[in-house]
Parts: structure tokens; sequence; C-alpha cells
């Protein structure tokens, strides 16, 4: 079953389709698999064997504790919003954004015209960021302006996501 929608009516798909007795393989979309907003509320055990897609790291997720983007977020995420919920992926994307950020004006240098600006948005490479899973790497080209091009496949065990094979791209050879 392929889920694509938020998450109070995911966690409603997991919790009505395991009520039915269908055991089908459930596959979420990517917004849609937070832990706290969508397997716990539908039920963290009858969430597992749940799928996703996914290009980043969990940060309550113990096996990334020593990861140094890891630490990094949780270090900015004490000193600038102590108590905010740190699952929740809208505050990753967000440095996540704000790395890309950097990058592109950093490239810019003194040229900060419109034309330079999108020419750097279109000339990034092989930029690692902090939350985003080992192996994935944001390449933008004249051709290509997506942020992410590569994702891992991830099954949720009932406690944890487990990654599930390796990592899948569609860069251009």
């Amino acid at each position: 079953m392929l889920f694509a929608g938020t998450p109070k009516f995911a966690a409603q798909a997991i919790r009505k389709t395991h009520e039915s007795g269908w055991k089908p393989l459930f596959i979420t979309n990517l917004i849609s698999s937070s832990i706290s907003a969508v397997l716990a509320p539908a039920g963290l055990d009858i969430s597992t064997g749940v799928m996703t897609a996914t290009y980043r790291k969990d940060p309550d997720d113990p096996k990334w504790a020593n990861d140094a983007g890891v630490k990094m977020y949780r270090s900015f995420m004490e000193k600038y919003m102590p108590g905010a919920d740190l699952a929740d992926s809208n505050y990753f994307t967000g440095i996540h954004q704000g790395v890309v950020l950097e990058t592109v004006l950093k490239q810019c240098g003194n040229d900060l015209s419109r034309e330079n600006i999108l020419k750097q948005t279109r000339n990034i490479k092989n930029l690692a960021l902090p939350m985003s899973l080992p192996g994935i790497l944001v390449n933008t080209g004249p051709a290509n302006n997506k942020m992410y091009t590569q994702l891992n496949l991830q099954r949720w065990n009932g406690k944890a996501w487990d990654l599930v094979g390796g990592l899948i791209s569609d860069d251009a050879k």
C-alpha cells in the first residue's frame, strides 16, 4: 500500500489498515514518517514494517548519538531553541537550508547579482549536510536544481528505523 499524505492521516491509515486485518507492505512518503507525529499515534508496534525513503538521520536514534552532524544539530538546538522537539524535521530542514545558503553565498564571493546567485545554486558540488545520511551529497548543475537526488529506504522495526539496502540515486551518470 502506498500512502502519500500528511502525518495525521498517515497515522489513521496505519491504524485502520492494522484493524482491518490487512497486512500489506505499507510505504509512506517521508513527510509522514515521523515517529512522534505518525508512528506513535498509530502505535509503535502496529507500525512495525512501515517503509519510507529518506535522506536524513533520526536525531533520537542512539545509532547516531556520536555522529558529528547530529551533535552539531543537538548543540545548535540546545543553544537557540531549548525545549524544542528535536525529532521535528522542520528544524533540521531549516539548518540544511541555511548550510546551502551559506555555501551559495560563499561561492558568489562579492558578486551578489541575480545571475551569479542562480549560477551558484546550480554549481553545488559534493555538499554533505549535517543531518543527511552518509553518502548523500547535494550536487546541482545546469540541468539539475534538485537538492536531493539520493535516498535510502528504511523500515520501522517497532523501536527505530533500520536502513534497507544502499543509496538509491537519480544522479545523471
